[in-house]
């Protein structure tokens, strides 16, 4: 019984890893290649699958998600031979599992050389300014390339991005100190602006102020004119319609004589000629007063006229003034009330 037994228990296991090898489940967004005596047969898609045991073998599992591959950076010379380091990244995926398998030995590594060949060749045409400043045309040149090389493969290269660029670190203090004049020069050049900004803004601020206080001392002007001739206009009627005689108008050249005396400049007046009419009426006023009348039959005997010299006694100039200019001694007719 117990050689029996044996084999029972041998033949239980054998069609336990029999049953094993023969069900195979495929995860989703995987895919599996099944050769049959090294010969490729099929591949398998995600679900339950079922093989022949002990013929089918599962080769290779291969995920068809979409892969994210860092690549080491990469020492390039750029046109004006400098050498950059550039680290890339690839986002592929694979679409043919069988030519992934059986085209290519390692994808992930010819995608790698070739992503390096390619950006050599990219570079060598270019200076550091434009590959500092041209990523979008180094993605999309490395992503041509890429994509029509590994189709055969199986492999769709979705994106192409380059994480860094590093020139020499002698460059980079170059780049930095160009940098920083450019900055200082802008800074200038807008410090410059304001400040030509701000001259223009209050020299015309000084122009519109003077214009209005222009026109406020013109509006003033006109203002006191207006205000002077009324009151001229007021006194000229209220002498008209008072109808002042002659007494009156000597009595207002009396008063207003002291007038043009006043003044320390004034060195030397002159009495006008209307004063004599003046004081002829006044003193023909006085003697009305005082009972004398002349005769009717007889003309009033004319004046006499003395010379009288009106001059103000000259003060001697003080120290760091100009001399006044002394005027000669003349002559004026003065008329006798009597």
């Amino acid at each position: 019984m117990e050689p029996v037994l044996i084999v029972l228990v041998v033949l239980v296991v054998v069609a336990f890893i029999a049953l094993i090898k023969t069900i195979q489940v495929i995860p989703q967004a995987s895919a599996a290649i099944v050769e049959r005596f090294g010969r490729y047969t099929r591949t398998l898609s995600a679900g339950l699958n079922i093989v022949v045991p002990f013929i089918d073998t599962v080769r290779n599992r291969i995920d068809l998600r979409e892969q994210v591959v860092p690549f080491p950076p990469q020492p390039v010379i750029t046109q004006d031979n400098l050498v950059v380091n550039i680290d890339t990244v690839i986002y592929y995926q694979v679409t043919d599992a069988r030519a992934a398998t059986y085209e290519v030995a390692s994808y992930i590594q010819a995608i790698e050389q070739l992503t390096v060949t390619t950006l050599r060749n990219i570079i060598g045409s270019m200076d550091l300014e434009s590959t500092l400043t041209s990523r979008e045309v180094i993605n999309a040149g490395l992503r041509g390339v890429l994509d029509e090389a590994t189709g055969k493969w199986g492999i769709r290269v979705n994106r192409v991005e380059l994480k860094a660029i590093e020139p020499p670190t002698s460059i980079q203090d170059s780049m930095e100190k160009q940098m920083r004049a450019d900055r200082d020069k802008r800074a200038a050049i807008l410090t410059a602006e304001g400040a030509r900004q701000a001259a223009i803004l209050r020299a015309e601020g000084d122009k519109q102020a003077a214009v209005l206080t222009a026109e406020g001392e013109a509006q003033a002007a006109v203002l006191r004119a207006d205000g002077e001739a009324a009151a001229i206009r007021t006194v000229f009627e209220a002498i008209h319609d008072g109808n002042a005689d002659q007494k009156l108008l000597a009595y207002q050249y009396l008063q207003t004589l002291p007038e043009l005396a006043k003044g320390d400049s004034n060195k030397l007046w002159i009495i006008p000629s209307e004063v004599g009419d003046a004081l002829k009426g006044l003193g023909g006023a006085f003697t009305g007063l005082t009972g004398g009348a002349p005769t009717p039959s007889a003309p009033p005997a004319a004046p006499a006229v003395t010379p009288v010299t009106v001059d103000k006694p000259l003060t001697p100039p003080t120290e760091g003034t100009a001399r006044p200019r002394v005027e000669p001694t003349r002559q004026y007719p003065t008329i006798d009330p009597e």
